[in-house]
């Protein structure tokens, strides 16, 4: 009888925005968890109250068999009061090293800093640099991270986090050469800043990814969930046709969807 080993699928499950359920090498990541209900939080941009659109399942239903919280960056947007009171205080969470303060004063007992990389049984988890805009903006924005999940018999993901298209950006992708790339792409813009451009990656800022990254494929989430986010769904997709990229090279999942990384 031969010994063959079935790996099994990995997927990425978008919730809602930046809000992602991994499941990688027997080892499920919840990804920056805002758990608030539709209008809960302020506007960004003057428009509505956040986030615009609810939960598609209970959190209960969320937070089923989740091993470890990443948490990208503290913004209410990625992590949210009711997440820091609702995931179990005992379950490990890990944070870039400009969240220590911050985390200090969380619930949370089991809190790990990703300086360079991190390695969970037969994942590594690698954490990159980004930039969330750029002038005047920036500095308004703070530090953010992207992680680069990687194991033997998996597909390479990187996931981008909150920043615009740069040169770290294009140096991450040549340095990990990643088979998937999920990129916060809701070309999201600040309304006293609006001249410094987009705080996350735009329709024509996907497209540049996509043409540099040629042998990935992208994954495009935080889109229609925010109300400063410009960027739509079908905005991206009509963008995406115009350069004939294809709809199995570009996945725009609908909140609750899951993607079969294979």
């Amino acid at each position: 009888m031969s010994d063959t080993t079935i790996i099994p699928i990995p997927t990425v499950q978008l919730f809602r925005n930046a809000t992602l359920k991994i499941n990688y090498a027997d080892k499920t990541f919840l990804l920056d968890p805002m758990f608030s209900d539709k209008g809960m939080l302020p506007s960004f941009a003057g428009i509505s109250q956040n986030p615009t659109v609810g939960l598609p399942f209970a959190i209960a239903t969320l937070l089923q068999n989740i091993d470890y919280v990443v948490v990208s960056h503290t913004h209410p947007d990625h992590f949210d009061t009711v997440a820091a009171t609702m995931l179990d205080p005992d379950i490990p969470v890990l944070i870039q090293p400009d969240d220590i303060v911050f985390f200090k004063e969380q619930p949370f007992k089991n809190v790990k800093t990703i300086m360079d990389k991190v390695v969970i049984d037969d994942v590594t988890i690698y954490r990159t640099s980004g930039k969330h805009g750029k002038g005047k903006v920036l500095e308004k924005m703070g530090t953010i991270s992207g992680f680069v999940f990687q194991a033997m018999g998996y597909p390479t993901l990187y996931i981008v986090g909150d920043s615009i298209w740069n040169e770290e950006i294009r140096q991450n992708c040549t340095a990990f050469n990643p088979d998937y790339i999920v990129v916060n792409s809701g070309g999201a813009v600040l309304p006293p800043f609006a001249e410094d451009g987009p705080i996350i990656m735009d329709e024509e800022q996907v497209i540049t990814l996509m043409e540099e990254a040629s042998e990935a494929k992208v994954i495009a989430v935080h889109m229609e969930a925010l109300d400063h986010c410009r960027t739509t769904r079908n905005s991206l997709r009509t963008k995406a046709n115009e350069k004939n990229i294809t709809r199995d090279r570009l996945l725009i999942p609908n909140d609750g969807e899951t993607i079969r990384l294979q």
